[in-house]
């Protein structure tokens, strides 16, 4: 009258073993998370060679372009099918760079740059190294050594040099970050010194008035990226293989997160490291989500990290690559992908750019990619009227993709 039961084992048991079975063998969908299909990129326009191009920003509908051509500094405004709206060359100098932009809420455009010393002004001896951390184009005609005032430009929209000021440092400068709010703009890079190079960081109001410069370093420290907080305080990343606030090197070159006060005191840095190894944080967004390059074991990486205010990192992702990353609001990272991706459908056979997205908890959501032949990625921008932007570049041409409607 009881259950009935199969050499001792209730059948219900026996139900309930072969279920268990069956989902062992082959599991529920929900169990193993279904790979994410890569779509494609889509081609907007092209708009230079990676010689004269340093990057891209988004004012309203209208892409502006900026870099060095002919040993000038220039900005010039393309719409979405590339045809050009403005052309403006932004300094008189024997020569000049373009290196870092930034638009603010009025679609003004923020340059930053380098030019010579103005005359009057003797570079003090002896002559600087010159600084030129990412191969960018230096004007042929001139030595790198004479670009050393950091060089601000504000452009209109509509193409007018509204504002230049300079800054006179000691020797060769390279911005290579620029961020703005209401309050001012703040441009971090390299600067040479005595013994090798230096980070520097400025502020500069809404004149464009620069402060006092802020030198991070003194041997062998990068200042790639800069994020202006609403308390008025700084985060810079980079990279560094010295000392730095009593933090010492861990690696063979760390990245480095660093922390200013109002005051500009250097209030925290921390470091990570690879063993043996070498690492630099390229980019970081305003919700300090940072992308950056790992090279250890033998192996090229990028490491996309999402860090808390107080720089507790809350997750993290390792992906076979070339190795630098542009991260873009707190959910899109870009880099050159040269490996299978755990996440996704996509085990790349050549150096291919890779878009990947996260939702607010760090998990992969979509990625796009980018054709095979783009060598480098140069750029993201987020705009409200022209979407996510992605800027990557062959041998030969800097291409402005979107991404494909999901």
């Amino acid at each position: 009258g009881g259950p009935r039961s199969f050499a001792g084992i209730s059948v219900k048991r026996l139900l309930s073993f072969a279920l268990i079975a069956a989902f062992l063998i082959n599991p529920a969908a929900h169990a193993v998370p279904k790979k994410i299909a890569v779509k494609p990129l889509q081609l907007l326009t092209t708009v230079g060679t990676p010689d004269e191009v340093s990057g891209v920003v988004v004012s309203g509908k209208n892409i502006i372009v900026y870099g060095s051509k002919a040993a000038k500094a220039y900005a010039r405004a393309v719409d979405t099918t590339g045809k050009e709206l403005w052309n403006l060359s932004l300094d008189q100098s024997a020569a000049s760079i373009a290196t870092a932009a930034a638009v603010d809420s009025v679609g003004d455009i923020w340059i930053a740059g380098a030019t010579p010393l103005a005359l009057g002004l003797t570079p003090p001896s002896p002559a600087p190294t010159p600084v030129n951390p990412d191969n960018a184009s230096v004007p042929p005609n001139s030595a790198a050594g004479n670009l050393q005032a950091v060089t601000l430009w504000k452009v209109t929209a509509a193409g007018v040099l509204s504002g230049t000021t300079t800054l006179p440092t000691s020797s060769v400068v390279f911005p290579t970050s620029i961020s703005l709010d209401r309050n001012g703009v703040s441009v971090v890079g390299i600067v040479g010194t005595p013994r090798g190079s230096a980070g520097f960081f400025v502020n500069a109001d809404r004149t464009g008035l620069f402060g006092k410069l802020l030198q991070i370093g003194a041997v062998s420290t990068t200042a790639d990226a800069v994020v202006r907080h609403t308390d008025g305080s700084f985060t810079v990343a980079g990279s560094s293989s010295e000392t730095l606030a009593g933090k010492k090197v861990a690696g063979v070159t760390d990245g480095v997160l660093i922390k200013i006060s109002k005051a500009l005191k250097i209030t925290n840095v921390v470091r990570s490291s690879a063993v043996r190894g070498k690492r630099i944080w390229n980019s970081a967004s305003s919700t300090l989500l940072l992308g950056g390059e790992v090279v250890a074991g033998g192996k090229t990486e990028t490491a996309i990290t999402k860090f808390s205010s107080s720089f507790a990192p809350t997750w993290t992702y390792r992906f076979p690559s070339t190795g630098p990353a542009i991260t873009i609001g707190s959910t899109h990272a870009l880099f050159i992908s040269t490996g299978a991706t755990p996440q996704l459908s996509w085990n790349p056979r050549v150096a291919t750019p890779l878009l990947v997205s996260f939702d607010a908890k760090g998990a992969v959501v979509a990625a796009d990619s980018g054709p095979v032949g783009q060598k480098e990625v140069l750029g993201a921008v987020l705009s409200k009227e022209l979407g996510l932007l992605v800027v990557t570049s062959s041998a030969d041409t800097v291409s402005i993709f979107t991404l494909i409607p999901r």
